[in-house]
């Protein structure tokens, strides 16, 4: 049976696709069949990906209004192993359709179950809102994994996750657990990336990740890159703090990563310096 994982946070900038894109790649990375599906309008995994914008493609909004099976849908991406659902912008038309529908809240976990001997890992890319296809996406998961940037204003909306989340588990996901609190853009030169990772950990406890995502100059110009693809080597801090996320078994994902864990030797890593703040670089880095 796959483990369907979403990476959900109210707030947007904090990390959501970065860290869905970077997790599946390291998962698929593995020898973990791994699905991606895109549930966001803005469709930034879908490009991530290195998937163009292209009307006549069918996306998860095929699925959730038309009903369109996932076999029709999904696509095969650069990476052996990752599969994606992309998004368009007909997804935010999406959100309001389903108001009026029926079982609407059950809508992606139905169209789930046909995958779950087919892949190990699914991971769900959540829009920044708790709109319907959000609650779709929790109500389809296992687990939750919440990306938090290092910074008090990204803290807000937390809180108020926290409460849906519970409020998903009374009513409609009694199995809905959190998987944990994912650490980003940290920068460990400032104070104010340290209070609040202090904070968080006081508050939170364990439920925050030991591996954190750190902020690195050169992510700025990633987005500027030529090549829509570029093929790198694990080096670098956030390509070691990605690659701790990724499964240390083919049937589980750890629970509680330790930075100390000695890196296993991968592959060369395929990410997309065009989308991904998070650029692997060929020559070894410290972190900045």
């Amino acid at each position: 049976m796959a483990r369907i994982i979403a990476i959900a946070n109210q707030k947007g900038g904090v990390g959501k696709t970065t860290t869905a894109v970077n997790l599946s790649a390291c998962l698929a990375t593995a020898g973990q069949p791994t699905l991606l599906v895109d549930c966001d309008s803005q469709a930034n995994s879908t490009a991530a990906i290195g998937f163009p914008k292209d009307p006549s493609r069918r996306t998860l909004y095929h699925s959730l209004i038309l009903n369109e099976p996932f076999d029709r849908i999904i696509q095969k991406s650069q990476i052996d192993g990752l599969d994606v659902i992309p998004a368009d912008k007909n997804l935010a038309g999406a959100a309001i359709e389903l108001v009026s529908a029926d079982e609407r809240e059950y809508r992606l976990r139905g169209a789930l179950k046909v995958l779950d001997d087919k892949y190990k890992f699914i991971i769900l890319d959540c829009p920044p809102a708790l709109d319907l296809l959000t609650l779709n996406a929790l109500v389809a998961a296992g687990s939750v994994l919440v990306p938090i940037q290092c910074e008090y204003l990204a803290l807000e909306g937390v809180s108020e996750l926290l409460d849906t989340l519970m409020r998903i588990r009374r009513t409609l996901n009694p199995n809905l657990e959190i998987e944990g609190i994912l650490l980003t853009m940290y920068d460990e030169r400032t104070t104010l990336s340290r209070q609040v990772a202090n904070d968080l950990r006081t508050f939170f406890g364990s439920q925050i990740f030991k591996s954190m995502i750190p902020r690195n100059v050169r992510h700025a110009s990633c987005q500027g890159g030529d090549r829509q693809w570029r093929e790198t080597h694990w080096d670098g801090g956030s390509e070691r703090s990605f690659g701790s996320l990724k499964a240390r078994s083919p049937n589980q994902l750890p629970r509680r990563f330790n930075r100390s864990q000695r890196r296993p030797a991968a592959p060369p890593l395929l990410l997309c310096p065009r989308v991904s703040p998070y650029r692997a670089v060929r020559r070894k880095s410290t972190l900045t």
